[in-house]
């Protein structure tokens, strides 16, 4: 029997949140593009919780946008409702989250793929990669079938060698009970890829007909709209929002789980696999966290057509029989019933060490890695990755430089930057705490900092890069005209003060000044500021932040400034670290196991200390003589 065979530029394994974005950069940049999925089912599928967003999440997101991925916009297409997190602090911690409707979610995002010129989807199961002197040559599927490839990108989720858990049950499948993957994991062992075993878990997905809502906390969504796609308006996304809902565990809920932990897989030895410690299950938070005598649950609707509701925070891999009476001791939910159980899913992924910082093998040319694969968690840790993935396997193809953030421009740099340098035994999750440049990494200046390059990769196109540029215009012409426009202290400007609660001017002052105090903000100075031009909300935005905030910006920036020279001191591919007198073995040994690019990712790595770094740089001195 002959099998199939075919070329392309690129292969992408995976059509979850990362391969999605990976295939689409790669196609929109010109390159024949073929995506497998293990189903078409599963397409930009959440298996998991149905929202997008979130604390540091959602700066990932508009980062995504920003650079010309797909993600927000698909969220902007299919949310139910919208809020913003974190309006009480400082802009730095704002984050867009939205609740999805899976569904559509997943629709939408199969129906831009398969209406995306240069791109191919399509259902099977890679097996087997093709390596040729070091290089990837292609993949095989499970049929037999051949795909050349001058790239292949990995982003396979938490499909191989999948199973599910939950009590003594073990299915051997994927999430959601699709098929797994099984072929692919030896192949990349005989490769020389080393694999983890990491595990993750979900809620149980009860019937909405048997909850008790008017017992629970009604949470609405936001009056006023924020889009995540920045080639969205308000108005052009605004619809009616559903409502989600609080409630709590208790003491009652509890006593059940420890009565059981023997019981769950996660306690009993079964599972193999290292969990995330920021989203633990409730069977760990009860155990962790036992002065607690109760733990916030959400209950979220899975979509508008639906009678599914999602538990969050509350996963579990309990058996069913424990699934049941420890959520009936929950208020409103006395008398559930489970549509779905909760379980723990334990899947194989890799050891991020082994990739470069562009997400490229170091063993393996014109292989690259994204999305959970990579050993992160989270749909938009995913999506950024895979963009990055798909975006530098499409550039190598082209013969064009590839990109790398660092951690100054972007929070996927952190991601990026934190996955490839240091050591992750556990599912990595991305927090505002890792971003040391958080005050410029914001959710609301995504665009400033990265359509620039987004256009420069070719993702945003002409009309967009000139609406960004009018944008950016507006913003420094209003600070200009605030800083240079004087009001003095006449009798409107001492009653404006005044009715906000602002002390009195004694001399006369520019409209920043007084936009700078906290009592003040840019609508309620209009009264005093006739001549302000027309602007939309989003540049006013980003004049006041860049006003208020104009202190602590500035100090930032020189931190980056000293951040950027230690990050442009780069290191020889081909340095021998064994060649280099006085650095430690310990230094030697993780500096040939990350291979960094720069003296500052070498100074990130645990195990190289401030002392090797000295000796390195003064190593890199004195070869530039040689």
């Amino acid at each position: 029997m002959k099998n199939v065979e075919e070329y392309y530029d690129i292969v992408v394994v995976g059509a979850g949140h990362a391969g999605c974005e990976a295939a689409l950069a790669a196609a929109r940049l010109g390159c024949e593009t073929i995506l497998f999925t293990i189903s078409m089912n599963s397409v930009a599928m959440m298996p998991c919780n149905p929202n997008i967003g979130g604390s540091s999440k959602g700066h990932l997101v508009r980062e995504i946008d920003a650079l010309g991925g797909e993600m927000g916009k698909n969220i902007d297409k299919t949310y139910i409702q919208s809020r913003m997190l974190n309006r009480s602090k400082g802009p730095a911690v704002h984050s867009l989250r939205a609740q999805a409707d899976k569904d559509a979610y997943s629709t939408t995002m199969r129906y831009t793929l398969q209406n995306t010129d240069h791109l191919t989807l399509r259902q099977a199961e890679v097996t087997e990669l093709m390596v040729e002197d070091g290089v990837i040559t292609g993949v095989k599927t499970y049929s037999g079938a051949v795909y050349h490839a001058k790239a292949v990108v990995l982003a396979t989720g938490t499909y191989l060698k999948a199973r599910c858990l939950y009590g003594d049950v073990v299915n051997y499948t994927g999430p959601n009970g699709l098929q797994a993957a099984n072929g692919l994991s030896q192949s990349l062992r005989d490769h020389g890829v080393e694999l983890y075993r990491f595990k993750t878990g979900t809620p149980a997905r009860i019937d909405k007909r048997s909850v008790d809502f008017s017992v629970m906390e009604e949470q609405t969504g936001d009056e006023k709209i924020v889009p995540f796609s920045f080639t969205n308006k308000e108005e052009d996304i605004r619809r009616e929002q559903i409502s989600c809902w609080l409630t709590y565990t208790n003491e009652k809920t509890h006593d059940i789980i420890r009565a059981n932990l023997d019981r769950s897989p996660l306690y009993s030895g079964m599972i193999e696999g290292t969990g995330p410690r920021y989203c633990p299950s409730i069977e760990d938070k009860v155990v962790r966290f036992s002065d607690k005598n109760r733990h916030q649950l959400f209950i979220e609707p899975e979509g508008e057509y639906t009678n599914e509701m999602y538990v969050g925070g509350m996963s579990s891999s309990l058996p069913e029989d424990v699934q049941y009476a420890m959520y009936r001791t929950v208020k409103g939910l006395e008398n559930v019933k489970i549509i779905r159980n909760a379980y723990a899913i334990e899947y194989d992924c890799i050891n991020p060490n082994q990739l470069k910082s562009t997400l490229e093998f170091k063993n393996i040319s014109g292989l690259f890695s994204g999305g959970q694969f990579n050993g992160s968690s989270g749909y938009e840790e995913a999506a950024a990755q895979g963009l990055i993935a798909g975006v530098n396997a499409a550039l190598q193809c082209l013969g064009r430089e590839q990109i790398i953030l660092d951690r100054s421009q972007a929070y996927i740099g952190v991601l990026i930057d934190d996955l490839v340098t240091k050591e992750n035994h556990e599912p990595y999750r991305m927090m505002t705490s890792r971003a040391e440049y958080r005050l410029l990494l914001r959710q609301d200046n995504a665009d400033m900092r990265l359509t620039e390059i987004g256009h420069q990769i070719g993702l945003i196109d002409e009309d967009r890069y000139d609406k960004f540029i009018k944008k950016k215009q507006q913003i420094t012409e209003e600070i200009e005209r605030l800083k240079r426009c004087n009001i003095g202290a006449n009798k409107a400007v001492q009653e404006l003060l005044e009715n906000n609660g602002s002390t009195p001017l004694k001399t006369s002052a520019t409209l920043a000044d007084l936009l700078r105090r906290p009592e003040l903000d840019y609508a309620k100075l209009a009264p005093i500021d006739p001549d302000r031009p027309q602007l939309d909300d989003e540049v006013i935005e980003q004049v006041t932040i860049d006003l208020k905030y104009e202190g602590y910006i500035s100090r930032q920036l020189k931190q980056v400034e000293q951040f950027k020279k230690q990050e442009n001191r780069l290191i020889p591919e081909d340095i021998r670290y064994e060649d280099i007198k006085n650095l430690r073995i310990e230094a030697v040994q993780k500096l040939n196991q990350i291979r960094p690019h720069s003296i500052g990712q070498a100074s990130r790595i645990s195990g190289v200390s401030p002392s090797d770094l000295s000796v390195l740089v003064v190593y890199l001195h004195q070869m530039k003589y040689r």
